[in-house]
């Protein structure tokens, strides 16, 4: 992530995705043999995140050395990236001497991307080259910490009477909990009405 230039407040955000995909081979022989193979998808978006230039500290400091995990920590915003899997939308076999000069330049691979898969990768220029293509849904933004003003109250303690049915104990607060019955509707939407009800005993399963 960088500033964008003559632009204050926007952030150029610059992504690599690498995939790890594996295909189906048919050689010689009918059975099919799985082979691994490494794509890469780069993307730049950009977004507004405002300016933020005050050093943040923190008391965990030691007097006695540097604080490595605040060490040139500001407020400034952090792009984060949520990914899901992606859809395979088509793959083909292509001839090397077919390939593209800008489809032939292996980017540079991580280190913890290489050890994804169990053996060296190759280029792939001598014989044949597989083209996948992937949809890749993504959404990217900008975080920082913000000062929000809400309205604090203070502890509200409940008195010892209470207005009690005539089912439960006010004594016993645990046959008081019993008899309440169970919010489903806080932990799971409502189911939506039955608007056009056949007959009796689909209005019946409705009100169920």
């Amino acid at each position: 992530m960088e500033p964008v230039a003559f632009n204050r407040g926007c952030y150029s955000v610059d992504m690599r995705f690498f995939y790890r995909v594996t295909i189906s081979a048919f050689c010689s022989s009918s059975r099919a043999m799985e082979v691994e193979g490494l794509c890469v998808f780069d993307k730049r978006v950009i977004l507004f995140g405002g300016e933020g230039t005050a050093k943040v500290f923190s008391s965990r400091v030691r007097l006695d050395a540097l604080d490595q995990q605040l060490i040139e920590q500001s407020n400034m915003p952090i792009a984060v990236v949520e990914a899901v899997d992606p859809i395979v939308l088509g793959a083909k076999l292509v001839d090397c001497c077919d390939c593209r000069c800008c489809d032939c330049d292996l980017c540079e691979i991580p280190t913890c991307v290489c050890q994804c898969f169990s053996c060296d990768l190759t280029p792939g220029d001598d014989y044949r080259r597989v083209f996948v293509t992937l949809g890749q849904f993504s959404i990217i933004r900008l975080e920082r910490d913000s000062q929000l003003l809400m309205p604090v109250y203070d502890y509200c303690l409940p008195d010892k009477s209470c207005n009690c049915g005539s089912g439960c104990s006010c004594d016993d607060p645990c046959e008081m909990f019993q008899n309440i019955s169970f919010p489903v509707d806080q932990f799971f939407p409502p189911k939506p009405p039955c608007d056009n009800p056949c007959d009796s005993g689909r209005q019946q399963c409705c009100r169920k």
